[in-house]
């Protein structure tokens, strides 16, 4: 069967299914919930995995609201990565959740590809294995960390993702920037800041001389190096010396092994603080370590094909890198196994953007249901490619080998900092 003939039979399908997608993606968008909370979500898409005949393993990689649904058997296998957690801050009272960054329509738009390929695998269509990965709490601690480490895609031979995107340009390049979280801790003494000054250790002087330290180093790094903080904890009154303050960190940058790098220098920058402020600090890392997207441009230039084939018009379809700028934990992924992650412009015209509130709407509805048929449809063309074309085969197989290697230069570095009870 020629490549043409088994697209058109996933369009048949999409259309035939199209009712189920757009259900799974207003389903999942009406229950916003937080990261790590995703009880309801998670509960409802195994089901209605499980109904497809799907094999679904719970609590993977350690996390309740994470889970493998599986069908088929052997190789290639393929997975599609699903999020479903939402974000919080929106409402009149700035108190509500919603899935302002179409995690919703993620979930959906892996279910609708899974769908389709269910259906051709049963046809005798293609050999293979199937697999929704449910991977939560991308916005926060970023679970897929934790499957990652547990091997969860260790035996994958790709592994794909579609996020939301505004306007009408899609963009297969991203570039996700490693990154690390610290919260620093400043112990000093408490005085009466105007009858015994000298008495006191000020832990918010060490706090401040952190931010000049590291707003120092800003002159000695590489341009794609972020690092920014917040103050989480100043002290409690203006007239008693700070005995404790707190400062919280993100240190990202293009590349794993620089991060670790700038983690060294950053830590330096507080010890130096305190140092001079006569206080101690100790930190930890608050959130899980997020690596760099490894990005493979012969899949990409492969996906890009999809795209156009789905219906996003060429013009439109960007495939050559782009900048870095955000973290995603789709980038430890691409550390076990091929990973494409991509941007599809939806269309919307309102000049809204992904976790901007006045995006919601575009998130389910007309103009996200628009773009989610094409984000299925390129989805299930590019896993059609993957398991029929022995050439993009034996190019996985290389790229999973050179992966295999790269991974032992970095055995027992473990990336999971938080533990989820």
């Amino acid at each position: 069967m020629t490549r043409e003939e088994l697209y058109d039979i996933a369009r048949g399908l999409q259309e035939q299914f199209e009712d189920k997608a757009q259900e799974v993606c207003q389903t999942v968008y009406d229950f916003a919930e937080l990261g790590l909370q995703e009880y309801k979500s998670s509960a409802y898409l195994k089901q209605e995995l499980a109904a497809l005949g799907f094999r679904v393993s719970e609590n993977s990689g350690g996390l309740p609201t994470a889970f493998m649904a599986e069908y088929g058997e052997g190789h290639p296998k393929v997975a599609f990565l699903a999020e479903y957690d939402a974000l919080p801050g929106y409402g009149p009272d700035h108190d509500q959740n919603g899935h302002a960054c179409g995690h919703n329509w993620i979930a959906a738009n892996c279910f609708g590809a899974c769908q389709i390929l269910k259906e051709m695998y049963d046809q005798g269509l293609f050999t293979g294995t199937i697999v929704y990965a449910g991977t939560p709490a991308e916005e926060s601690v970023g679970g897929k960390i934790n499957m990652v480490e547990a091997g969860c895609f260790d035996d994958c031979d790709l592994a794909m993702q579609i996020h939301i995107g505004k306007g009408d340009d899609s963009e297969l390049g991203a570039q996700y920037l490693a990154m690390d979280s610290l919260l620093f801790t400043y112990h000093g003494l408490s005085s009466h800041a105007a009858g015994a000054p000298e008495r006191g250790i000020n832990a918010l002087d060490a706090c401040y001389l952190t931010f000049n330290g590291v707003n120092a180093l800003r002159q000695h790094v590489t341009p794609d190096t972020r690092i920014h903080g917040i103050i989480t904890n100043g002290g409690l009154a203006p007239n008693v010396v700070p005995a404790l303050a707190q400062s919280k960190w993100y240190v990202r940058a293009a590349d794993r092994a620089y991060v670790n790098e700038l983690v060294e220098k950053v830590i330096n920058c507080a010890k130096g603080g305190a140092l001079m402020a006569g206080a101690t600090v100790d930190y930890e890392f608050v959130e899980n370590g997020f690596d760099n997207l490894k990005s493979q441009p012969e899949l990409i230039s492969v996906f890009g094909e999809c795209f156009k084939a789905a219906g996003v018009p060429a013009e439109h379809v960007k495939t050559s890198l782009r900048e870095p700028s955000g973290s995603s934990d789709v980038g430890n992924v691409s550390w076990a196994c091929p990973t494409v992650g991509s941007n599809m412009g939806i269309g919307n015209q309102d000049g809204a953007s992904c976790h901007e509130e006045v995006f919601l709407p575009n998130c389910t509805g007309p103009v996200g249901f628009a773009g989610l048929k094409k984000a299925i449809l390129a989805q299930t063309f590019f896993a059609l490619e993957a398991y029929t074309d022995p050439a993009l085969q034996q190019k996985l197989s290389e790229i999973k080998a050179r992966l295999t290697e790269e991974r032992k230069a970095i055995a027992g570095q473990s990336r999971v900092h938080v533990t989820v009870l």
